[in-house]
């Protein structure tokens, strides 16, 4: 009878250990899945971008209207086509709010990642939002005068 316990232990013991082994394959499989699917989701973002500026309605001089033009809308509008930070996400504006409290010390991507509600010790969150902090400033909402370092531009 021992021999019958111990051996259905043993069993028992592998099984828990090739379980254990099959968990960490799937939680590895589900890291890799996590960052296929961020970096699908950036690339359709850039798409979509790209084809609203593209597909940008053409303005008729003849007619003069004070109503917004009727179209895509960029995630990021050029700041000179904005009416101002209202224009921007909440995420974005969160990123200028957080750009303007930091100051002439500028907003690093790592701050930016934590003010976005992000992981910052995710290597992936943190150049997240680094490519949108990026974005902000190819669309001249901020300058990036050193390095990794994001701050609003100096009034003109």
């Amino acid at each position: 009878m021992r021999a019958v316990l111990e051996a259905r232990r043993k069993a028992a013991a592998v099984r828990v250990e090739e379980l254990e082994a099959e968990l960490e394959r799937v939680r590895m499989d589900l890291t890799d899945a996590e960052e296929v699917l961020r970096r699908r989701l950036i690339g359709l973002e850039q798409y979509l971008e790209a084809l609203a500026e593209e597909e940008a309605p053409v303005v008729v001089a003849v007619e003069s209207s004070q109503r917004k033009p009727v179209g895509p809308r960029r995630a990021v509008p050029h700041r000179e086509n904005a009416d101002g930070v209202e224009d921007l996400s909440v995420d974005y504006q969160a990123l200028m709010a957080a750009a303007l409290e930091a100051g002439d010390d500028g907003l690093g991507a790592r701050r930016a990642a934590v003010v976005l509600g992000w992981d910052s010790a995710s290597a992936s969150r943190v150049e997240g939002a680094r490519a949108r902090l990026k974005r902000l400033v190819e669309r001249g909402w901020l300058v990036e005068e050193k390095p990794g370092r994001f701050m609003l531009p100096a009034l003109e």
